[in-house]
């Protein structure tokens, strides 16, 4: 098979390279669309979503078979026309589960703990610990709003915490709540019992802003709200007046809800995502600026571990396509 690979890095091409021996194997750092006229012949390309994927680009290519996002999103690509050229199309499912939930922890116990004041006291020549008692989170209530694969990850560990769960979501996993002994309950009476929040929701328009001015009431006082999914899936001025009235503690934030659009995390790494609008957000967001609030930048994602899986996703996809016993297939939505 003679396959190109599009927007990707040397050290994944290094890493294709070692997975994928014995075929024709081509790589560009760039888009496919600035390199069509030197792949045209080729049976599979993969890409990322910076790759347009509409029936122009597809009209030049005379031998695809075969398409592999590098990607769990693929509206990059026009499933309709792959449908009528008999051209297959896969994505990665997801990547980030355990590593999500991971840095959902790490900010709810830098909140906890006060790791982040306590190691600036330190840095300063102070050896203090005054002003820093924190709270265990054995015996706590966390409230997981989600639980999908990212929601189910973080409901494992919060079980080795020995944390009390429980959950909201409007589709419920009957067998994680046995495994896990925990109850689905409506929002409010999440907001109502829960010592810490924590949010695992995609964003879409029915979830724009499932924490706002008229739930946040509803919140247990002193409770911490995190937030590694969606910026916009939190109301940011009910968010900044809740913890100014001593309704919310605290809050652990990997995303924040002025962010430009983001559809895959893994655009954050690509040379074609406009950083200087982050820069903006993050220079003019009033939560930075709050002692009560731990702000990571959308970094959540981030790990050598999930990368690769993304990586090695997609060479499985490949592969197993080879084999005629494609996986992880994209269908056109009837």
């Amino acid at each position: 098979m003679k396959i190109a690979f599009f927007e990707v890095e040397d050290w994944e091409i290094k890493h294709i390279k070692d997975k994928l021996k014995g075929h024709k194997l081509i790589f560009f750092n760039d888009k496919l669309n600035d390199n069509i006229k030197k792949v045209k012949d080729v049976d599979i390309i993969s890409t990322f979503i910076y790759s347009k994927l509409d029936k122009s680009v597809i009209d030049q290519f005379k031998k695809l078979k075969y398409i592999a996002t590098m990607s769990t999103g693929f509206d990059h690509i026009d499933l309709v026309e792959c449908k009528k050229r008999k051209i297959t199309v896969s994505n990665v499912p997801f990547y980030g589960e355990n590593t999500v939930a991971e840095h959902a922890f790490a900010l709810l116990l830098g909140l906890s703990r006060r790791i982040y004041e306590s190691h600036e006291r330190t840095k300063i020549g102070v050896y203090d610990y005054n002003g820093l008692r924190g709270f265990d989170l054995k015996d706590k209530t966390l409230g997981v709003i989600g639980t999908g694969h990212i929601g189910t990850y973080t409901i494992k560990i919060a079980h080795g915490f020995g944390m009390n769960v429980i959950a909201y979501d409007k589709f419920k996993n009957n067998k994680l709540q046995k495994e896990f002994n925990f109850k689905y309950v409506p929002l409010k009476t999440l907001l109502q019992k829960s010592d810490i929040i924590t949010l695992h929701l995609p964003y879409n328009k029915q979830t724009h802003h499932t924490l706002n001015k008229n739930n946040m009431k509803y919140i247990k006082r002193g409770a911490y709200i995190i937030n590694t999914a969606r910026g916009a899936l939190i109301e940011t001025d009910a968010l900044v007046k809740a913890i100014d009235k001593g309704i919310v503690a605290g809050a652990g934030l990997d995303v924040l809800e002025s962010e430009p659009y983001i559809k895959e995390e893994k655009q954050l790494l690509s040379k074609h995502f406009d950083k200087k609008d982050m820069l903006i957000v993050i220079e003019d967001h009033i939560l930075m600026h709050n002692e009560h609030v731990l702000i990571t930048p959308h970094n959540a994602f981030n790990s050598i571990e999930a990368l690769l899986r993304i990586l090695n996703t997609t060479i499985d996809n490949v592969k197993s396509f080879i084999k005629k016993k494609p996986i992880n297939l994209v269908e056109v939505k009837k």
